[in-house]
């Protein structure tokens, strides 16, 4: 669980209502609009997790016990981030705000905190030769607005706020399957599951969209 951003002005995080989400991708179209993306290129991705199977009885009758959900993810803004400590140029920060941030004029390149990072949070954008990842919209926080992600989402499946608030009104967890524990990073994240979610290391399903995130 993150510890709420101790020691900062404060500590803002998102949090997921999977009840709501119904995969439509809004949230992850709108942050690519706004912050002017290729093609190839997202900071927020949906992900569809899902297993299962159908089985027949000796007497013809069928039953199951397929399921299926979406996850949307981006940058958790962690509490213990491990994208800062890999970064050997220094170029990634966590700011006053508790946003994990990536200076792009310092930034060479290595891609060390894509594979630190166990959310898979930066990108690499080849045009430019650096990192990106998601910045919680700090310029639209500063002034007053919700991210775009938040913002677009149809069926308000996305909350943003302050990270001793987020949680007030949910019977939220840190984390469900596919994401990783939550005690390797301390990510400011939280989902409000669905009736078919699964734990944190759950083996019965996969992500079966890889290819799109």
């Amino acid at each position: 669980m993150a510890d709420g951003g101790r020691g900062l002005a404060s500590q803002y995080g998102f949090l997921f209502d999977q009840r709501r989400c119904n995969g439509c991708k809004t949230c992850e179209i709108a942050c690519k609009d706004y912050h002017r993306l290729d093609g190839g290129l997202a900071l927020r991705t949906i992900y569809e997790y899902a297993g299962g199977a159908w089985t027949q009885d000796e007497q013809g009758a069928w039953e199951h016990d397929v399921f299926c959900y979406y996850l949307s993810v981006s940058c958790n803004h962690c509490s213990n981030p491990v994208c800062v400590r890999m970064c050997s140029a220094q170029a990634v920060r966590k700011d006053g705000h508790g946003f994990v941030v990536i200076d792009g004029t310092a930034c060479t390149g290595c891609q060390q905190c894509m594979a630190a990072c166990p959310y898979h949070a930066p990108r690499f954008d080849e045009d430019r030769g650096v990192a990106v990842k998601c910045d919680g919209c700090r310029d639209r926080i500063a002034q007053g607005c919700f991210p775009v992600c938040v913002e677009a989402c149809p069926r308000r499946a996305l909350s943003f706020r302050p990270y001793g608030e987020l949680a007030v009104g949910y019977d939220a967890v840190a984390a469900v399957a596919p994401l990783p524990s939550p005690d390797l990073t301390q990510p400011n994240f939280l989902v409000e599951p669905s009736d078919v979610s699964r734990e944190v290391g759950d083996r019965a399903g996969q992500v079966v969209n890889l290819r799109e995130a």
